[in-house]
């Protein structure tokens, strides 16, 4: 796979700003600690893997609460079915 620069993200993302970039990757590699799942191809670290988004345009910065909220809904359905195991057990 090709390498991914700086100048690809700053290019999809329409913004010259790459202090603005850092802080829409750090937001997404935070969504990914939190369980939005990578990239299937990507077997690299999640930064990678977070700039390979953003240079594809799946992330940027009119979509990047959107997918945090995604997250918080998962997050929410696997709390329901855990509580739910766990009254039919008892």
């Amino acid at each position: 796979m090709a390498r991914i620069t700086v100048e690809d993200c700053l290019q999809k993302i329409g913004n010259e700003n790459r202090f603005a970039l850092i802080h829409l990757a750090v937001e997404r590699v935070k969504q990914h600690r939190r369980g939005a799942p990578l990239p299937e191809r990507c077997r690299n670290k999640e930064i990678v893997c977070t700039l390979r988004e953003i240079a594809d345009g799946a992330v940027n910065f009119n979509n990047i609460h959107e997918l945090g909220r995604e997250l918080r809904k998962i997050s929410q359905a696997a709390a329901q079915v855990d509580e739910d195991a766990t009254a039919a057990a008892e």
